[in-house]
């Protein structure tokens, strides 16, 4: 197949685009001395142990390994300058010197291995409660990485759609779609199922169920507003959604308290009798406790205790199930809507399960590699800054040589242009040949 000078420049320009969105940053250093971060993980399945590397390291120390993107996950070190792994670092070194240093079967100076670093099953390749394998290429559910634990977990397993009779691959989006449809329907026609119960733009965050029942404050708001819930009153039952606005009543705080009742803090009036008598028979006593802040948490929904206490109640509590299965009620997963950090309740009950894990307070920071500058750059502009940088002699001579690559190339490639013939890779690969053999 032949093609045109300005084709060839189209088909270069969009791949160019492509790379550059796809590998915007700079993967020339190990995130290992940043310590444990938040940071996306890459599982590398052909180095023996089940560890984690990081994203340059990905790039720069295995990129012929078979690899597994884990996304980000919190408080992780890179494993790759050490001693879990035997394939070399090539972007972090450790010193001599240190103490923290350990040696390979191989004779390699490694860094200890990570002692803090989190190894879920998602480290053997295993993902959900499910624990099925991940194949990019058999997948076809979408699935949602938890808030808490960071595993990810398959629509059907959140009680979100049935589950696909079979795990064949993912059919082209392209077919069977049409026009107007909207974005719950053109998301769910990428993967050739029908839209879920719950779409993307309906909540902000997952927290699937054994990360629920392990924060006290989470699990009390679990089916009122903005925590949303996968339910259902029996098998025959379709599955439904709890904690929508119209679905909860809201809790109305008595603040102020009546006149003629006193709260902890207020003083009565004394009696007069007791206003006239001597300050030293006047009873000593401790002073008042400061008032806590009132607890503004909602009233808790029966259902979702019930599905999270694994107790349900009714005809439905003889498939209930007592070894960590869900509920035929439900899983127990908690869908979060948008703004709920703000919706916390913060008195001294309900702070400390929130304050010992800060995602739940405030956006948490993923780390991210530094932009490369070269990123989105042509071959030529490419050459043109390797050669600005180097010393005038240097890029005199540069110069020459690319005059004279130029001038030979133009001399091989005119009889094609004065007889109309096509230029094949052939014809190209002949031209280098005979230059290298003109410059061993």
């Amino acid at each position: 197949m032949s093609q045109t000078i300005a084709s060839i420049l189209a088909s270069q320009h969009n791949l160019i685009q492509a790379a550059a969105e796809a590998l915007p940053h700079q993967f020339s250093q190990c995130t290992y001395l940043l310590g444990p971060v938040r940071q996306a993980v890459y599982l590398c399945r052909t180095c023996a142990e089940p560890r984690g590397i990081c994203s340059a390291c990905s790039i720069a120390c295995h990129p012929d390994h078979e690899q597994l993107e884990l996304f980000p996950k919190r408080a992780f070190r890179c494993d790759c300058p050490t001693a879990a792994l035997a394939h070399p670092c090539t972007l972090h070194q450790p010193s001599s010197s240190s103490a923290l240093t350990a040696m390979t079967s191989a004779g390699l100076m490694k860094e200890r291995a990570n002692a803090e670093n989190a190894y879920g099953q998602n480290f053997r390749g295993l993902f959900c409660r499910c624990a099925r394998p991940y194949d990019a290429q058999q997948e076809r559910e979408t699935m949602i990485q938890c808030l808490a634990c960071e595993d990810w977990f398959h629509e059907s397993c959140l009680n979100l759609r049935e589950r696909p009779s079979s795990r064949e691959p993912t059919p082209d989006p392209a077919e069977g779609a049409e026009g107007g449809a909207d974005d719950a329907a053109s998301e769910a026609s990428s993967s050739g199922l029908p839209p879920p119960l719950l779409s993307a733009a309906d909540y902000d965050a997952l927290v699937c169920v054994a990360c629920v029942r392990s924060i006290p404050t989470l699990r009390r708001y679990a089916g009122t507003h903005g925590a949303l819930m996968v339910v259902r009153g029996g098998p025959e039952e379709s599955w439904r959604v709890i904690g929508r606005e119209a679905d909860t009543l809201d809790v109305e705080v008595q603040l102020d308290a009546p006149e003629n009742e006193s709260t902890t803090g207020d003083k009565r009036a004394l009696s007069p009798d007791s206003a006239d008598a001597p300050a030293a028979k006047k009873a000593r006593v401790s002073p008042e406790p400061t008032p806590s802040r009132p607890c503004l948490a909602p009233l808790v929904n029966p259902l979702a205790q019930r599905i999270l206490d694994g107790s349900a109640s009714g005809p439905e509590a003889a498939v209930s199930q007592s070894d960590g299965e869900p509920s035929i009620q439900g899983a127990g997963d908690v869908f979060l809507t948008d703004g709920w950090q703000e919706r916390w309740c913060r008195c001294d009950s309900c702070l400390p399960s929130l304050q010992s894990r800060p995602y739940l307070l405030e956006e948490e920071e993923t780390y991210e590699p530094p932009e490369d500058p070269d990123s989105g750059l042509n071959l030529e502009e490419l050459g043109l800054r390797a050669l600005s940088r180097l010393p005038h002699d240097q890029a005199i001579d540069g110069i020459r040589a690319f005059n004279a690559l130029r001038d030979d190339l133009m001399s091989h490639l005119r009889p094609f242009a004065q007889e109309g013939r096509e230029v094949t890779e052939a014809d190209i690969r002949a031209f280098f040949d005979a230059r290298t053999q003109a410059n061993p």
